[in-house]
């Protein structure tokens, strides 16, 4: 039985667990007349709170981490592909993971949310969840019940390191900013 998880909720990674798959989904509102393009990005940071390389930031255009643990979403630049199901999915295989990363951020952000004038209130059913890929069983499921009617962009949560053990926190921090926020932070 899958974990609900509340804000800020840390959740321990079943010691285990090798591969999973990181779902994130939403629904755009329709009424807007403009595709909503979101992005899925993954920061992947070492101890300093900064990515190590550039190659670490896992996007659209990098979707491969040079340790060869992450595999970035394909970009659905309509946000229709889903149907129902994860709009973008990232694939971590935790036996992989550089040991100089001690964290990695997920993050949704709206592809030029400003000349679309969209943000998070125009979009529902947010989600990101965890899913073991060896068994497809959905771990744990963090819905963003909050109202962004004015952030651009969202961490929806984390993986991060302590000691052996992995741990996944449920953030959902909304910015008014776009992609270039979180590259000027993490990078």
């Amino acid at each position: 039985m899958a974990i609900n998880l509340s804000k800020g909720q840390r959740v321990s990674l079943d010691k285990g667990l090798k591969s999973i798959s990181v779902g994130l989904g939403w629904d755009p509102n329709q009424a807007t007349g403009d595709d909503f393009d979101l992005d899925a990005s993954t920061f992947m940071l070492g101890a300093s709170g900064k990515i190590p390389t550039e190659e670490y930031f896992v996007f659209y255009n990098n979707r491969f981490s040079p340790d060869g643990s992450v595999e970035g979403a394909e970009d659905d630049t309509t946000g229709g592909a889903s149907d129902g199901d994860d709009d973008e999915e990232i694939k971590v295989d935790l036996t992989k993971v550089s040991s100089e990363i001690t964290e990695i951020v997920f993050v949704v952000t709206i592809h030029d949310h400003i000349a679309r004038k969209q943000n998070f209130g125009q979009v529902g059913n947010s989600y990101i969840r965890i899913v073991d890929n060896n068994t497809n069983e959905e771990i744990m499921k963090y819905e963003l019940d909050e109202d962004f009617s004015t952030e651009a962009s969202v961490e929806f949560g984390r993986l991060y390191r302590r000691g052996a053990e992995w741990k996944f926190e449920a953030m959902g921090r909304g910015y008014e900013t776009g992609l270039q926020f979180f590259v000027d932070k993490y990078v």
